[in-house]
């Protein structure tokens, strides 16, 4: 069984897709999917049958990539809806093609928690794949070392595609480790049309291909995380500058209108410093920009409960009056006493609602006092 190949993606990231080409994208994915997956159990038989521990790992990871790509790929089809979808519907299968894909905890130390768009995932499952059948030497038609070659030659014009996604200052290593591996392949292709024996040259030229293709959508992947990580860290001191700043116009509100108010600092955002440049710098500054929310939150929430108590006290005056008058003690002149000082005083800047706390329930009993004396 010859390897599976993952096919061509439609589109563009931000992009919505085109309707006729998810037709035949679903399809092909479809085929790649079950594919892989009988490819992935039969090399993970031959692992466990020969008990290479060395290999488990990357097993792992292939079986993690392709779990990926599988969810990935059934959401794609409960989006499609078999063609019934719209431009709202077409943008949302854009981003499940383009956006990233969770890889999960993997177990490779070096792409743990790394997350790649679906047609990454799916190359660089081929490039997992291709690695793991050289090392257990179980290329299904081993004698067609033309076919391996043609295979190697598109690899290399991916790995060139990807490297136009480096850095400029990356590019021109990137660029002469491709020439190389060109360089090899032109080598064997001379030494096979002479006659010549390559089979134990090609398995490990398709390693390091496999490797280095491997290696770039890692690197490609994790600048991307690097700069949404900034994006991040930017966009949320952005608002919690905004939250500052209004947050101080609530407790100025607050320390205005009641007393007790609450005694809470507003935390200051700019102590924090610039946001940094590095991505390790950037997890932890993030983390204290999430220490600085929570305690927003707590200080919001207090102010506010502070602001919310009073005009709920106003609305238990009202209510009071409202329950007298339909009970006939709207005229009695120690309950209008009550609810009039109530609310004379949380009519005051601040209001004392210490005082207040004990003059509603007063008011209260007094009118629970009423309708139990006409009752009798």
């Amino acid at each position: 069984m010859s390897p599976a190949t993952s096919p061509v993606a439609p589109g563009r990231l931000n992009e919505p897709v085109q309707p006729q080409a998810m037709v035949g994208y679903l399809s092909e994915l479809d085929a790649w999917v079950a594919a892989r997956r009988s490819e992935l159990a039969a090399i993970d038989a031959e692992i466990m049958g020969r008990k290479l521990a060395a290999l488990t790992a990357d097993m792992q990871l292939s079986l993690a990539l392709w779990q990926a790509v599988k969810s990935r790929y059934d959401l794609l089809l409960v989006t499609w809806d078999s063609g019934r979808v719209g431009p709202a519907e077409c943008a949302r299968l854009s981003s499940l093609i383009w956006g990233r894909l969770d890889t999960g905890a993997a177990p490779s130390t070096q792409l743990a928690g790394m997350a790649v768009s679906l047609p990454e995932a799916c190359r660089l499952s081929d490039a997992l794949v291709a690695q793991l059948r050289q090392k257990l030497n179980l290329d299904p038609n081993a004698e067609q070392l033309a076919r391996r070659l043609r295979d190697l030659r598109a690899q290399l014009e991916r790995i060139r595609e990807q490297i136009t996604l480096e850095p400029p200052t990356s590019q021109p290593a990137a660029a002469g480790q491709v020439a190389q591996l060109t360089a090899r392949v032109g080598e064997l292709e001379g030494k096979r049309e002479r006659g010549g024996d390559i089979g134990g040259q090609l398995g490990p030229l398709e390693i390091d291909a496999a490797r280095y293709e491997r290696d770039l959508i890692v690197g490609g992947a994790r600048r991307r995380e690097a700069r949404d990580a900034l994006a991040r860290a930017r966009e949320l001191t952005d608002d919690l500058s905004a939250r500052e700043q209004a947050l101080r116009q609530l407790v100025a509100n607050t320390v205005a209108a009641v007393s007790p108010a609450p005694k809470y600092a507003v935390p200051d955002v700019a102590a924090l410093g610039p946001v940094p440049n590095t991505r390790q710098a950037i997890d932890a500054y993030l983390d204290r920009l999430g220490q600085v929310s929570r305690a927003m939150q707590v200080v919001q929430d207090a102010y506010s409960g502070a602001l919310a108590e009073r005009d709920a006290q106003l609305a238990l005056v009202a209510a009071l009056r409202v329950k007298a008058d339909a009970l006939g003690f709207g005229t009695d002149a120690d309950l209008s006493a009550l609810t009039a000082q109530a609310e004379r005083l949380l009519h005051r800047r601040p209001a004392p609602l210490m005082v207040t706390r004990q003059l509603l329930p007063a008011a209260q009993a007094m009118l629970d006092w009423l309708a139990e004396a006409g009752s009798r």
